[in-house]
């Protein structure tokens, strides 16, 4: 009988840690992040899905924008379910794991260009508004990279918002 371990039957479990942050305030930061990469992930798929699907007179701007939005937001993902994994928790497992945490919700109709840009617009916002509570926890807690990394994530998404709303002023984008 082969008594070695198989080298594939291991699970990521939560890992005992011992870097300066306990145990419980690892697992409330890891929940602020679960949030942060539930936001960031549907987020990234609400851009892709206003790229594919933008059409008027600012087509290109609009769906070049967005591109760089979905990407930027994807490889955000990794890096906060990498950071996720660092404070010794498993990274969420399923897209519902993740939908079920968000503040955004799914689109269900194609609208208008100018509807998807303002909800974009709002989704951007309300992601900004629960980074900030995070980010401020992330701070408390002495938590330097989380919060630097927060951080650099409420950039992004106030720079989106800005960008998108100079896009769309004083335009009718429908």
């Amino acid at each position: 009988m082969n008594t070695s371990l198989n080298v594939m039957d291991v699970r990521p479990e939560v890992e005992p840690i011992d870097t300066g942050l306990n145990e419980k305030n690892r697992k409330e930061l890891s929940s602020h992040l679960r949030l942060a990469l539930a936001d960031t992930v549907l987020l990234m798929l609400k851009s892709q899905v206003v790229h594919w699907n933008v059409v008027g007179p600012l087509f290109v701007p609009l769906h070049e924008l967005t591109e760089q939005h979905y990407q930027d937001l994807f490889k955000a993902a990794d890096v906060i379910a990498e950071r996720i994994r660092a404070l010794g928790f498993p990274a969420p497992v399923n897209l519902q794991n993740l939908s079920d945490k968000s503040a955004l919700f799914e689109e269900s109709t194609i609208r208008t260009t100018q509807a998807m840009v303002e909800q974009l617009i709002n989704d951007h916002e309300r992601v900004v508004r629960a980074l900030r509570d995070s980010t401020k926890f992330a701070d408390k807690q002495d938590d330097f990279v989380t919060h630097d990394l927060l951080t650099q994530r409420l950039s992004f998404h106030e720079k989106a918002v800005w960008m998108l709303r100079a896009i769309s002023a004083n335009t009718d984008l429908t």
